[in-house]
């Protein structure tokens, strides 16, 4: 559907100078988080008894094919086109774990992307870890608020301002990263962060002083974010952005238009685009600018990449090989233990079970620096035992088979004392929502009416000592992504949490650290955190 911009000069424009105008494709992707295989409906690496039923989608073959498809078929016709990536193609399943970004470099070589911002996720192993990105791209990384010049690792490799010649105009980009990511990933006190807005608007400048009049941002730093740089950054002409994983677009559930038109601070409206996550959909903005280079018109929506684009032969068969010694990192030993923890599901979704007194400590673990207190899993996302002796990572991944993302945010007492209530609304059934805690203690009463079964909860206090949870004070907490956002029925988690950040870590290596660290000696116990009456 045609987006027209809604300004009479505009209008008058588009019927003036027709045969002027300059109509620029934007391919785009974002936090494809090291979905190289396809993946099913719950984001998780399909199988192929899945692929094979045709209900999976993204994978880098199936790109890569939808990209060539799109790009040969426009640039036959004589189109302008771009491809771009708003950030985070490290983490998140076993090819990043083995290959350390060594695959996003051969792959996104491969399908010919323009420039890429970069993600916090680029920063999970500090900027080690970043620099095999920067070192082995062969297009331009970039983000513009940072200021990496006391890196000896990264100073030189990351670009301000990119600009494109494509079909004879010159397309500016400026880019800027989350500024939280210190809290979130690790890119060291050597990365130094500048305030987002106000690098944009100084890069936005930098390029119209040199003669750009056709300026795209491209951002990490989220969709309401991107919203807001339309809104205050003069200039902009669109922005395509990552880090929230938002869905935009026709599509049921879909937080917004694509692209989401936003008034700009020069009176003109900007669009701003992005495309969920996963390499589920490739985003296809459509920009046409006059002879003048004010945009006049902005249209498309996200592509699909279903079981209906055949993924590309050769790098299917890339991913293939590549595959192989992932099935040795299953095998590798990441710890052992004392004595079994039962994971069952007859447990874990009843009553306090070992796996869930250790995952709830592991992720409490993790973040209790950044002073959460509570821990809540779900005990439907465990889903296996695991036994005395070595502890393989394919064990882990049995337990926590999911990919999920560690979440963080604030809660009141009263939002967490709903939220047990959930978990032990469907005690009869057995549901996955049972509640498994750390830093949390309370009584159920499986016989009470759903609603009213939850009793003597109590948090630890300063001192160490155990205290009744107060309804109004306000406690941090830390749980699964799917969980934060409403999964398990955890809805007043996504409606009144507050400073959230779902995309941690993932679980399972959260886990395997965990066990890791406590030596070969650890034998879980029950500590009567959740009482049943």
């Amino acid at each position: 559907m045609l987006r027209l911009l809604a300004t009479t000069a505009a209008l008058g424009l588009m019927a003036g100078a027709a045969q002027a105008d300059y109509v620029l494709h934007v391919l785009h992707i974002n936090d494809f988080h090291s979905r190289i295989e396809s993946i099913n409906a719950f984001d998780s690496t399909c199988d192929a008894e899945t692929e094979a039923k045709g209900e999976c989608f993204g994978g880098i073959a199936r790109l890569a094919a939808k990209v060539a498809e799109l790009r040969d078929g426009l640039e036959a016709e004589g189109a302008n086109v771009i491809l771009l990536d708003a950030g985070d193609q490290y983490q998140g399943s076993l090819f990043y774990m083995t290959y350390k970004g060594e695959e996003v470099v051969e792959f996104m070589n491969a399908i010919g992307f323009d420039a890429m911002s970069l993600g916090n996720h680029e920063f999970d192993d500090g900027p080690e870890g970043t620099v095999t990105l920067l070192n082995g791209a062969q297009f331009p990384v970039m983000s513009g608020n940072l200021d990496v010049s006391q890196s000896n690792l990264l100073n030189g490799k990351l670009e301000d301002t990119v600009t494109l010649d494509v079909g004879g105009e010159k397309i500016g980009l400026v880019s800027a990263l989350a500024m939280d990511t210190p809290e979130t990933a690790a890119p060291g006190p050597q990365v130094i962060f500048h305030d987002d807005m106000e690098s944009l608007k100084g890069d936005v400048q930098a390029l119209t002083d040199e003669g750009v009049n056709k300026i795209i941002a491209l951002t990490h730093s989220g969709y309401l974010r991107d919203q807001a740089f339309a809104a205050q950054v003069p200039g902009l002409d669109a922005v395509i952005g990552g880090h929230s994983h938002t869905l935009v677009g026709p599509m049921e559930g879909a937080a917004g238009p694509y692209p989401t038109m936003v008034a700009g601070p020069d009176g003109k409206e900007v669009p701003v685009a992005t495309a969920y996550a996963y390499g589920k959909y490739l985003g296809h903005l459509i920009l046409t600018f006059d002879d003048a280079g004010n945009l006049i018109a902005a249209e498309g929506e996200p592509v699909l990449l279903d079981a209906s684009v055949t993924p590309d032969p050769e790098i299917a068969a890339r991913v293939a090989e590549m595959a192989a010694p992932i099935e040795e990192l299953r095998q590798r030993q990441v710890a052992e233990t004392a004595a079994p923890i039962d994971g069952s599901r007859e447990t874990c979704r009843a009553r306090e079970c070992e796996m869930g007194n250790v995952v709830a400590d592991a992720m409490l673990e993790r973040v209790k620096g950044q002073g959460v207190t509570i821990a809540i899993q779900n005990g439907g996302g465990l889903r296996a035992s695991i036994d005395a002796g070595p502890v393989t990572m394919g064990e882990v991944y049995d337990v926590l088979p999911f990919q999920n993302t560690l979440a963080t945010f604030e809660a009141k007492g009263a939002t967490i004392l709903a939220a047990l209530e959930n978990g032990a609304s469907q005690y009869e059934e057995q549901a996955g929502r049972f509640a498994q805690v750390a830093g949390l203690r309370y009584t159920v009463d499986p016989a009470a009416p759903a609603g009213s079964r939850i009793s003597e909860v109590q948090v630890l206090g300063e001192g160490g000592e155990w205290v009744p949870i107060d309804p109004e004070a306000t406690y941090g907490v830390v749980t699964n992504n799917y969980v934060r956002t409403g999964g398990d029925g955890y809805d007043m988690f996504e409606t009144e949490g507050m400073n959230a950040y779902d995309f941690g870590p993932d679980l399972a290596d959260v886990l395997a650290e965990h066990l890791a660290a406590q030596g070969p000696g650890f034998a879980p116990s029950l500590d009567g955190r959740i009482t049943v009456r």
